[in-house]
């Protein structure tokens, strides 16, 4: 058996089901993979999955593309490249509690904002509100990672950076109402999130392992499109035990809506991604010299 880590972008929720169900299926061990997941909460999030890849702690990780983008414009390069995406079209939005006063992005100007301290977040977020017929100037802070939730339940913070197909169901089932606003109806082309990546030099000396992972991988998630019941099921027993109230069937059926089709399922498009290259550029957010065939593996389209 060889060794194979992935290390998740947040503890176990309904984005990583298919890794799950692979494990537990034994659809890696069939050809002779053992896997074991990485969560942050071992560190309190103090290293990323890009970190840990980094890092050699990690072979896999999850993160949002601009993750691969931001390792390749560091002051000391280190090339990252997507391998799979889970979704096909953005499951993310920035959520703030529904009320009168904010009905809009705009609305968000001088109101706080819990961010994840990703690189581009905090620009990402402000063009959003500049785009729709505001200042930008919103009030930032950086609670710890894992909390993030908790503080807009709590009403700490008025707004921050969510997937609807987890807290959102689970706000749906407190009886809370959020209002969402997603990046592409404000006029930002938001790609891939998350993505299955790996660094390059991993990938050049590990061809064999990194096709079976992802067929794997894929296989794990294909599973779920018609066993959603015994897949949930499988995924509850990874739950931290206050996820476990998290209604896992809605949460599947609404994953499920943004997989795309079984055929397609993982490819990243690569026009997309040079969108949100060009966004970036234009935007002033990053000079970038990259195209995306830098940062997407030839195993991802």
């Amino acid at each position: 058996m060889k060794l194979v880590r992935l290390a998740l972008d947040w503890t176990p929720n309904i984005n990583h089901i298919g890794f799950i169900v692979a494990k537990e299926k034994k659809f890696y061990e069939e050809v002779k993979l053992h896997v074991q997941f990485l969560t942050p909460d071992i560190d309190n999030y103090i290293s990323t999955p890009a970190k840990k890849v980094e890092n050699s702690e990690s072979d896999f990780g999850l993160c949002p593309t601009e993750s691969l983008i931001s390792y390749q414009t560091k002051k000391k390069p280190f090339i990252l490249k997507g391998l799979m995406s889970i979704y096909q079209d953005d499951i993310s939005a920035i959520a703030t509690i529904k009320s009168k006063s904010i009905s809009r992005p705009r609305h968000l100007d001088g109101k706080s904002y819990a961010s994840y301290k990703a690189r581009y977040e905090d620009e990402i977020v402000r063009r959003m509100i500049i785009n729709d017929g505001g200042k930008g100037e919103i009030d930032l802070h950086y609670p710890e990672r894992l909390g993030i939730w908790n503080t807009l339940i709590d009403k700490k913070y008025i707004s921050t950076w969510i997937f609807i197909n987890w807290e959102g169901v689970e706000a749906n089932q407190k009886k809370i109402k959020l209002q969402l606003f997603k990046m592409k109806d404000f006029g930002i082309p938001y790609s891939y999130s998350p993505v299955l990546f790996s660094s390059e030099d991993y990938i050049n000396n590990n061809p064999d392992t990194i096709k079976k992972f992802i067929e794997c991988s894929k296989r794990g998630f294909l599973f779920c499109y018609d066993n959603i019941k015994e897949s949930t099921e499988i995924l509850k027993k990874y739950l931290q035990n206050s996820d476990r109230k998290i209604d896992l069937v809605n949460a599947m059926k609404i994953s499920k809506e943004f997989y795309g089709s079984r055929k397609n399922f993982g490819r990243i498009n690569l026009k997309e991604v040079q969108f949100f290259l060009e966004w970036l550029e234009k935007s002033d957010i990053e000079k970038i010299n990259l195209k995306p065939e830098d940062l997407i593996s030839k195993y991802a389209y």
